[in-house]
């Protein structure tokens, strides 16, 4: 009779998971964007951030994960031309900031997510100049694509530049902590 529920117990579970279909949507690299804002005391910038690549994984319908992988080296700034943006492009990829020749890529991977109607609550890693912390945000997902508006405090990372958690005094040449990152997703 013992062998018999065990037998029942594994012929459930086999069961199960025959019908729990899991399936994985890569992005389109080329399609996907990143949008990211960085403010200061006298105004901010703008620009882009591009994918080296990401998926999303499902079970059934409903999001369960997803690992995503910036290339660093292609951040670019559009809210200027010429030698002042060439400047803070370089400048952003100096080891004042990102430090692009050492952390060529940013990762993210997702770590647990909860469904709230149609949104999902993302619990995720993120990793920038080797440096791993917990973020989160709302992913809002539609048919073939995915949107979020995610807010980074650079000084978790050890991102220092004119940053007010590290240096006293700065005035007007602080910059904010928190940037923003529109991300829309393709797939």
């Amino acid at each position: 009779m013992k062998n018999l529920k065990h037998l029942a117990i594994v012929i459930l579970a086999m069961s199960f998971f025959s019908f729990t279909v899991f399936t994985e949507k890569q992005i389109n690299i080329e399609e996907s964007t990143i949008e990211w804002t960085g403010k200061k005391v006298t105004g901010q910038h703008v620009g882009t951030i591009n994918f080296e690549s990401g998926m999303l994984a499902f079970d059934g319908d409903n999001l369960v994960g997803g690992e995503f992988v910036i290339d660093m080296t292609t951040i670019t700034v559009t809210d200027l031309t010429g030698k002042g943006k060439a400047n803070l492009e370089g400048h952003l990829k100096s080891d004042d900031f990102f430090g692009v020749a050492a952390h060529n890529t940013a990762t993210l991977k997702i770590t647990n997510v909860s469904k709230h109607k149609k949104d999902y609550e993302v619990i995720g890693n993120l990793t920038i100049k080797g440096i791993t912390k917990p973020i989160n945000f709302t992913l809002v997902m539609e048919a073939n694509s995915a949107s979020a508006k995610v807010t980074v405090n650079r000084a978790e990372f050890d991102v220092r530049y004119g940053s007010p958690s590290f240096f006293n005094n700065l005035k007007d040449k602080a910059i904010y902590d928190n940037f923003d990152l529109d991300v829309k997703l393709s797939f």
